[in-house]
């Protein structure tokens, strides 16, 4: 009696360890059982999408005439020889891009969230921290009921890189909108306009426990005839060896800072990241 007792003892104190070590872990029971409305973790975007490519599928709206005007004085990212510009093919460009991004600029948003690297969602009561390692930029998506801001509320809290982000729940999807985003960022790579007054809509939905889908869409009358829907992304969480280096685990765990800091600019930044993007390789 006092045998079977102890074995109970032992296989309760196994269980319980398993439990403590999955909770350090951060991973979630394979039981399929998780909350649908956190989003908390680590995770790393679908390696099927191109932070290269436009914001949506190959077929856009028409672009109005002020953002043709627009797009003809960018030059993307051409990774060869000169050739046609590829939004205004009248128009060639030199083997260089003036995307600010190649200028010691932050990417923006909504071209941040195509980045390769690893992003961590953070929850609380009243907003969501999206903390990216490129740039250690950090968004916020406020969830406390305050409105969109609009006409002179938008204009007085002004233009910022990554906007003015305000979330709510639709069931168990959260829906995100922004405004305000600078327009001297680009809305993607190849160099589509997005205007201060445009409009993005994101849906987040988490569909496992290890996986974000992601729904993008683009209303912005300024520079396009239509709303413009967005390849949809699917964002992974990353197992913990994936952020641990030397023993030290995290988002900003020393493998890179991505951050274009001036005195770091000839060594790191233009060897590492401007050359080869805008340049293209090998050169």
């Amino acid at each position: 009696m006092m045998s079977r007792l102890l074995n109970c003892v032992m296989v309760s104190a196994l269980v319980l360890s398993f439990g403590l070590l999955s909770d350090v872990s951060g991973q979630e029971p394979a039981s399929g059982d998780f909350d649908r409305r956190d989003f908390s973790g680590i995770y790393l975007l679908d390696d099927s999408v191109s932070e290269f490519a436009s914001f949506g599928p190959d077929t856009r709206p028409q672009l109005t005439p002020r953002a043709m005007e627009i797009v003809r004085n960018r030059i993307p990212v051409p990774g060869t020889a000169a050739r046609s510009h590829p939004l205004s093919p009248d128009v060639s460009y030199p083997h260089e891009s003036n995307s600010p991004e190649y200028q010691c600029n932050p990417l923006g948003f909504p071209k941040i969230l195509k980045n390769g690297e690893q992003v961590e969602f953070l929850m609380f009561p009243d907003r969501m921290l999206q903390v990216f390692q490129w740039e250690h930029r950090i968004r916020y998506i406020w969830l406390d009921g305050r409105e969109l801001p609009s006409g002179e509320n938008l204009d007085n809290l002004g233009p910022a890189w990554y906007g003015h982000s305000v979330g709510r729940w639709e069931g168990d999807t959260l829906v995100v909108n922004t405004v305000g985003v600078d327009e001297r960022a680009w809305l993607d790579r190849p160099g589509h306009p997005r205007s201060l007054y445009g409009r993005i809509e994101e849906r987040y939905r988490r569909v496992d426990s290890d996986a974000i889908e992601l729904e993008l869409t683009l209303y912005d009358p300024l520079n396009y005839t239509a709303p413009w829907p967005g390849a949809p992304k699917t964002f992974h969480r990353e197992s913990p060896e994936n952020y641990t280096f030397y023993g030290w685990p995290g988002l900003f765990s020393g493998v890179t800072e991505s951050i274009c800091a001036p005195m770091d600019e000839v060594d790191t930044y233009n060897e590492g990241f401007r050359n080869p993007g805008a340049l293209g390789p090998g050169e």
